[in-house]
């Protein structure tokens, strides 16, 4: 297989081959036409998750091995199958759910795959991802149809879709007027909003730290927005939404966005903290009893909700994110992860072949 693999931390994506997979029981060789790239692959190229006070986990830790090769927003065609894959190569294209857990403990029983506590098999991490020409699936079951799903935006929903999604689910109240906050408006920041708005919330403030980023917001659903730049951003946070929040999702996650969203919270209202660029929470313990606040994190979302997602995209108009297209080559790949890290890229970049 042609893969773009990163072989030390740090390092630029290269294409090199590597030896295909054996196909057996239900594996799939699927060939990538479309392969987004993610904010969360910013980090895993540097080799490691900032920890805050921890310190660092390297991702090899989490099961990588060098050469890296990063991806897990994947739409392709199948071109071999194992001879129990119950799919046959052809023209179909599919989403690949990524967040493949080991099949055997209680959470993939229960077809919770991303809540694995064995060894997990995520595409991107232990499994070679989506930055290639080819991508071994170990079994069939992680294709979803595109049907008649835009491919370019139908691979962001393996990663901010489904993270979006299953925030959502944590974070939506019968309280449909209360403000709830989406701090951090990049890719799966504005798939959130868009699910708010699609699933009938009615109060919905985006918050960051970029106009331009505050602009997509609006487009995809958001009733009032915050530039975080502020001298008193829980004010104007709590301003925007018309009283204090019912709850958040904070795409960003450090100390700061994280104090920004639990300053601003409401009495029983709930923080999900989803995203992954490192670190310290600090909060009043006391405020947290006296407003029986609750903090849930949130890792990407199950291969169920994924279908749920791609069948309410195939029933709903859900506002499509503002996607960049570019050739599926390792230039595109680290001319992109460099724009990432340096907050020039808006929207998202999907690599087309």
């Amino acid at each position: 297989m042609q893969v773009f693999g990163i072989a030390e931390p740090g390092a630029p994506a290269e294409e090199i081959e590597i030896a295909t997979p054996e196909l057996t029981g239900a594996s799939v060789l699927v060939k990538i036409t479309h392969s987004g790239i993610c904010h969360s692959d910013v980090h895993c190229a540097e080799g490691y998750f900032d920890l805050g006070d921890a310190g660092q986990m390297p991702v090899t830790d989490a099961g990588a091995e060098y050469p890296f090769v990063l991806g897990h927003e994947i739409v392709g065609e199948v071109v071999a199958a194992g001879p129990e894959a119950g799919v046959e190569p052809g023209d179909t294209k599919y989403i690949v759910y990524p967040w493949i857990g080991c099949g055997e403990c209680q959470p993939c029983r229960d077809d919770n795959e991303n809540y694995c506590i064995g060894a997990k098999r995520n595409l991107s991490i232990a499994l070679k991802g989506g930055f290639a020409r080819e991508v071994w699936v170990p079994d069939s079951r992680y294709l979803i149809p595109v049907g008649d799903l835009d491919p370019a935006w139908a691979a962001t929903l393996a990663c901010s879709g489904v993270t979006g999604y299953a925030a959502v689910s944590k974070v939506l109240t019968e309280e449909v007027d209360r403000p709830i906050a989406v701090v951090g408006t990049g890719g799966v920041g504005l798939s959130a909003v868009a699910l708010l708005a699609a699933r009938g919330h009615k109060n919905i403030v985006a918050a960051d730290v970029n106009e331009a980023s505050l602009e997509n917001a609006r487009k995809a659903g958001a009733t009032a927005t915050v530039l975080t730049t502020g001298a008193d951003p829980v004010t104007d946070l709590v301003t925007a939404g018309g009283g204090k929040l019912a709850g958040a999702i904070d795409f960003v996650n450090n100390g700061a966005t994280s104090g920004l969203a639990l300053g601003a919270m409401g009495i029983g209202g709930k923080l999900v903290s989803v995203g992954l660029f490192g670190g310290q929470l600090a909060f009043p313990t006391t405020v947290m009893a006296l407003n029986q606040l609750k903090i849930e994190g949130n890792f990407v979302g199950s291969l169920p909700q994924l279908r749920a997602l791609v069948d309410l995209a195939n029933s709903t108009e859900l506002p499509k994110l503002p996607i960049t297209e570019a050739p599926l080559e390792a230039q595109t790949v680290n001319d992109t992860l460099q724009g990432l890290a340096e907050r020039t890229v808006v929207g998202r970049f999907v690599m087309v072949s």
